[in-house]
This record gives structure tokens, sequence and C-alpha cells, in this order.
């Protein structure tokens, strides 16, 4: 967990600036620490260029893309 938390902290804000992305967090997946990265709409490899596409792993630790659509703030 604090290597995740390590490199997550390292890359968020390169995350943070691919296309489509509106946060970054750790999670899990298949029981493995991850880290999250939120986008607005899922969009398929093939549609991105090579620099926007998050990768599979970063340092060694997996990555999850989840699609949650737009975040607006609720008064």
């Amino acid at each position: 967990m604090n290597q995740v938390n390590t490199v997550k902290q390292d890359y968020e804000e390169q995350l943070m600036r691919l296309p489509n992305v509106t946060g970054v967090g750790i999670g899990e997946r298949r029981g493995k620490t991850v880290i999250k990265v939120f986008v607005t709409q899922k969009v398929p490899e093939s549609d991105l260029q090579p620099q926007e596409v998050v990768p599979k792993s970063i340092e060694g630790c997996e990555t999850d893309v989840e699609e949650i659509g737009t975040v607006t703030a609720q008064i």
C-alpha cells in the first residue's frame, strides 16, 4: 500500500493532464491495491494517441481506469 500511495503521489499530476481524466485515487481490483484513474468516458485505446493512454502499470503498480461520468459539485 505504501508503494502504491507513493507512486500515486508522484504521478497524479501527470495523469491528471491526460484527456478525459477527472481524478486519481487508490482502490482495489481483483484483491490487489491499484492506482485508480477516473475518466468521464472510457475510450478504446485504438482511438487514443500513444501519449494519451493510461499506462497499465506505473513503477510496478497496476492501474485501473474507471468511467465515472462528469463530476459536478452539488450544493
